[in-house]
């Protein structure tokens, strides 16, 4: 039976979303099984999504746009969407992030989330036990669209060494991951650099955050704890965080000979592919 909840759209993106795709549907005379067929999905998954019990993806939006004419309106809001899967205290920082002209961060524990493949996010996002790893995940990987902008942030990453010999995932993870991060040498916009174990002591043994900076607005310095997360553009923090970044960008290895220890930890730590396969049962 077609589920017909009412929904109220300005109640979230997400409830907005699903009450323009009903609308649109009906007004162009599909039912959901109809429009399912038209997008190579199921009716019910449409009549999930048209109820706001389903978060649509990047993917079935554009399809949607596609099929109803639309002028990329799904396609737009699904952004809006996702970000709203985000936690409530993290949603903030992604708008800022998503419009800083300038990012620079260090990462202690692991791959900067803007840097994740897909596989290592889930892997990262499941130790939390979220209620809605997939809806995490897809707003995860959206965040990381603003680096596909035709005028991208400049993405300054240091990681420390410790985080690529983390086995997250599997030992294939792990591997594509790295080489993920051996694929932005010829980024123009994003550089890596790796704080080694041999650095010692260094100005962030705290932990991670990251360093936001914008065409008009003041810095801003971002941290997280355990709870939530935290910003400020409280400028004698924004000094403090600037200059314990240059130390590290000082301590750290040069991008070239950080790619090298890349690929030498990504070959003696994680092998060869065929090496982690299951063998086949006849």
């Amino acid at each position: 039976m077609v589920n017909i909840r009412s929904l109220d759209p300005s109640a979230s993106p997400l409830d907005y979303y699903g009450s323009e795709l009903r609308r649109l549907r009906e007004e162009a005379g599909l039912s959901q099984t109809q429009l399912g067929k038209i997008v190579f999905c199921t009716g019910s998954l449409v009549g999930q999504i048209e109820t706001a019990h389903k978060v649509p993806t990047r993917e079935f939006s554009e399809r949607i746009d596609a099929a109803l004419m639309t002028g990329g309106l799904f396609t737009r809001l699904v952004g809006l969407v996702l970000r709203s899967q985000l936690p409530s205290w993290f949603q903030e920082y992604a708008e800022m992030e998503a419009q800083a002209a300038y990012i620079s961060t260090y990462q202690s524990q692991m791959v900067y989330g803007l840097l994740q493949t897909e596989a290592y996010a889930r892997a990262v996002l499941a130790t939390g036990l979220p209620d809605k790893l997939e809806e995490l995940l897809a707003a995860r990987l959206e965040r990381q669209r603003i680096l596909e902008k035709v005028r991208p942030p400049m993405v300054w990453v240091i990681i420390d060494e410790a985080a690529l010999h983390r086995p997250i995932g599997s030992p294939q993870i792990m591997r594509a991951q790295l080489a993920h991060l051996l694929s932005f040498r010829e980024a123009r916009w994003t550089r890596i650099q790796i704080l080694p174990f041999k650095a010692g002591e260094h100005a962030s043994l705290i932990g991670s955050f990251n360093f936001l900076r914008f065409d008009s607005d003041p810095d801003i310095v971002y941290t997280e704890d355990v709870i939530a997360g935290h910003m400020t553009a409280n400028p004698d923090t924004v000094r403090e965080a600037a200059l314990r970044y240059a130390h590290l960008q000082a301590s750290a290895l040069s991008v070239e000979d950080s790619a090298e220890l890349i690929m030498r930890v990504m070959e003696e730590h994680y092998g060869n592919p065929a090496e982690h396969e299951q063998p086949g049962v006849a």
